[in-house]
């Protein structure tokens, strides 16, 4: 008997190494009982230490492609990641402009894990103007926040990132020198929640791409943004807590935990 899965379409960048970008996408969203589409924003040129070339993909086959894809399947849920060019954001809004029932998830990603800028001023700003008015779902580490904010404070961030369009904002804080993880959620103009998760001994590759894809997955699934949001960061956790190493640089979320028995 068949079984139908609701189908998340993934605007990501391509990691070679496999711990982030399309790849982290179609792993969590198997996870989750999804069927994962995916449009390729930009190859990369990577390892699990760091990013060193991006190769954005030609506008207008981003656009192509996803109008194919859309003509032809019922897409339940948009993921945004790695960018990497402001003409990729143009193309991706040409898409959400025309799909604006369509819940969408942005992880914000403006620079990788190990430190190089993925993202320009004129990137940033096109993300700002255009992607955020149409996000139901932000997902900036704090670091992106205070870019995309221009300020410190992080809830402050978090209410200036609502002003700017989005509906729900989560700001992680794996970056902050905390004791354990905060994670802020915001919506209807005020903090909404706070959630506190041990902190982790290692550096994780893909970990912003997990929670975006797991929070995609649970709206397209009909679960409302609060309780996506909540199972996507307990998802994300366990991928983290057994990581492994598949290189000489950050671990890799184990995104297939459930599937291993226990010894």
């Amino acid at each position: 008997m068949s079984q139908t899965r609701p189908i998340v379409l993934a605007f990501s960048g391509h990691d070679p190494s496999g711990g982030a970008g399309v790849q982290a996408d179609i792993e969590t969203l198997i996870s989750h009982q999804c069927h994962a589409v995916s449009v390729i924003t930009t190859l990369t040129e990577q390892d699990t230490h760091n990013v060193k070339k991006l190769v954005p993909q030609q506008p207008e086959n981003i656009i192509s492609q996803a109008n194919t894809l859309l003509n032809d399947m019922e897409v339940q849920a948009f993921k945004i990641g790695l960018l990497g060019h402001h003409e990729s954001a143009l193309a991706v809004y040409a898409i959400l402009k025309q799909y604006p029932d369509i819940p969408v998830v942005l992880d914000p990603v403006l620079a990788a894990g190990g430190g190089t800028e993925l993202a320009s001023a004129r990137l940033i700003a096109t993300m700002i103007d255009l992607l955020l008015p149409c996000v139901t779902v932000l997902t900036p580490n704090s670091q992106e926040a205070r870019l995309l904010a221009n300020q410190d404070d992080l809830e402050n961030c978090g209410l200036d990132l609502l002003d700017k369009g989005c509906d729900y904002v989560l700001i992680t804080g794996t970056h902050e020198h905390t004791p354990v993880v905060n994670n802020q959620l915001f919506h209807d103009q005020r903090l909404w929640e706070t959630y506190s998760w041990d902190r982790l001994p290692h550096s994780y590759h893909g970990s912003g791409c997990t929670l975006a894809s797991g929070i995609a997955a649970l709206l397209a699934h009909g679960l409302e943004p609060v309780q996506a949001v909540m199972e996507a960061q307990e998802y994300t956790w366990n991928s983290l807590n057994s990581a492994y190493q598949s290189g000489k640089g950050q671990y890799n979320p184990n995104r297939f935990f459930w599937m291993e028995d226990e010894v």
